[in-house]
């Protein structure tokens, strides 16, 4: 956990012994669960660290992250990023989502054995939960590490963001492309980019861009 340490060390989060251990539980509970459900294909456990551990954190210092109270992580899968931030935020709420149930369960009981209490599963397709008033524009900040293209991703996600929130898309180099063919979707669903930042950790090979995305007003269409 060797590398951990060291981005938390750039990223001026406090590496205590408490939070070391709960996350390489953390990773041993995940891949013990991979041999009876796919929830990754990365065993080895410096590429584990790497790509999920300090690649979900990465965006830790953003002020959109530090000032919100309530965020929501769409596909979040075997809990990536979600539960590593919620980790490092535990005065945060976070409400994990996803289609697979088995998966949540898996989440579940991972997040019962690290003691965390900021932290809910709900097992739903996206477009489904946003139509729920309970869900819809209730969250200040969205995360998402989800493979799916910016404009797909658009519909599911900005939907959850409050006016004045933001949608944060885990992307890679590919990120200004996928913008571009996004710009509609986002005017059409009551956004604006507020900027693309690539974020990078000295020793570390990690070629990442997260597209900001604010939400100036709600979604008209809801209230139709």
């Amino acid at each position: 956990m060797e590398n951990l340490y060291r981005a938390f060390e750039q990223l001026n989060i406090a590496a205590s012994e408490e939070i070391m251990t709960k996350f390489r539980k953390y990773m041993e509970m995940v891949l013990d669960w991979n041999e009876k459900i796919n929830l990754t294909a990365i065993k080895e456990e410096n590429e584990f660290v790497k790509k999920h551990f300090i690649d979900s954190i990465l965006c830790a210092g953003f002020e959109e992250v530090i000032s919100s109270e309530k965020v929501i992580d769409v596909g979040t899968g075997a809990g990536f990023p979600g539960i590593p931030l919620a980790l490092i935020f535990p005065a945060k709420q976070f409400t994990l989502i996803d289609a697979t149930r088995k998966k949540l369960n898996v989440l579940t009981e991972i997040t019962q054995t690290l003691g965390m209490t900021n932290v809910k599963m709900i097992h739903a397709r996206a477009e489904d939960l946003a139509r729920n008033e309970e869900y819809r524009e209730k969250f200040d900040l969205c995360v998402s590490r989800a493979v799916a293209n910016l404009t797909v991703l658009l519909g599911y996600c900005l939907p959850f963001v409050t006016a004045g929130g933001s949608f944060i898309s885990y992307k890679g180099p590919e990120a200004d492309k996928e913008i571009k063919e996004a710009e509609g979707v986002i005017k059409a669903l009551g956004g604006e980019i507020a900027g693309v930042r690539k974020a990078s950790l000295e020793g570390f090979d990690l070629d990442h861009r997260f597209v900001l995305i604010k939400k100036r007003m709600f979604h008209v269409k809801h209230y139709r």
